[in-house]
């Protein structure tokens, strides 16, 4: 019996990751994604940051939470910076950029009493989200979206490092696929080895984190002009929420 289900687990993840390898390209840099494919249009409310909800022929229809975002555009272009806020939080606002793990473990160092991460980012590097995520992890603290916020792009990596993660109805996460920064000058062949060690990753790091790796199939059919919006039965079914709702 166990070695049954031994068989069936690992041929899940196989699974898996040969069909994130089919879509995932290691290297996604945001402000190259924006400029090549239009994510931040010009203009418009503040909203106007996120890309609108994947195909609406989905059954059900798929969710557009843009409505109750507030996020501040410019805010989230910047660099993500860290700040305290009252009840032992730490705001975590902006781009995962290089450099930013680094620059989380140096606030928490600063700030003895912080016990819960707030996420407002729309994602980022890959490195940097999971080792945001470690970070989380190893030091035990609570991760969460607030009302108005946004999670999305290689955020949700980062927020799967919350011992226990709470998601206000009122927020976005979002995921869709990445893609290479570089042009046709790539060996085909070395970007397709890349993708699939960039899927076992992925599915390695939810799974060290407790999240189902296939909440990522999400990201496969989405392409990069669209985010699908994780519905709050599916943040629980992936076990990419420990709370339904943050009060």
């Amino acid at each position: 019996m166990f070695m049954s289900r031994l068989r069936e687990t690992l041929k899940q993840w196989v699974f898996v990751s040969a069909l994130l390898g089919a879509a995932f390209i290691l290297g996604l840099e945001l402000r190259t994604l924006v400029e090549r494919h239009g994510l931040w249009p010009g203009g418009g409310a503040a909203t106007a940051v996120l890309p609108p909800a994947v195909n609406a022929n989905l059954v059900p229809p798929q969710a557009d939470p843009r409505s109750f975002v507030t996020a501040d555009e410019d805010a989230l272009r910047q660099p993500m910076v860290f700040r305290p806020a009252p009840g032992g939080v730490l705001r975590a606002t902006g781009t995962i950029d290089l450099g930013a793990a680094s620059r989380l473990a140096a606030a928490l160092d600063n700030e003895e009493q912080i016990s819960t991460v707030s996420f407002n980012s729309p994602g980022g590097t890959l490195n940097d989200a999971m080792a945001i995520a470690r970070l989380l992890r190893q030091r035990g603290l609570t991760a969460v979206v607030e009302g108005g916020a946004v999670c999305a792009s290689s955020c949700p990596l980062a927020l799967a490092g919350g011992r226990e993660r709470m998601v206000s109805p009122q927020a976005a996460i979002g995921v869709h696929q990445f893609y290479s920064s570089m042009e046709g000058s790539a060996d085909p062949l070395q970007a397709a080895a890349d993708a699939q060690m960039t899927a076992a990753r992925i599915a390695r790091h939810l799974s060290e984190m407790g999240i189902d790796p296939a909440i990522w199939l999400y990201a496969l059919e989405t392409p990069p002009r669209a985010l699908y919006y994780l519905r709050e039965h599916e943040l629980r079914r992936y076990r990419l929420v420990t709370e339904p709702r943050l009060s």
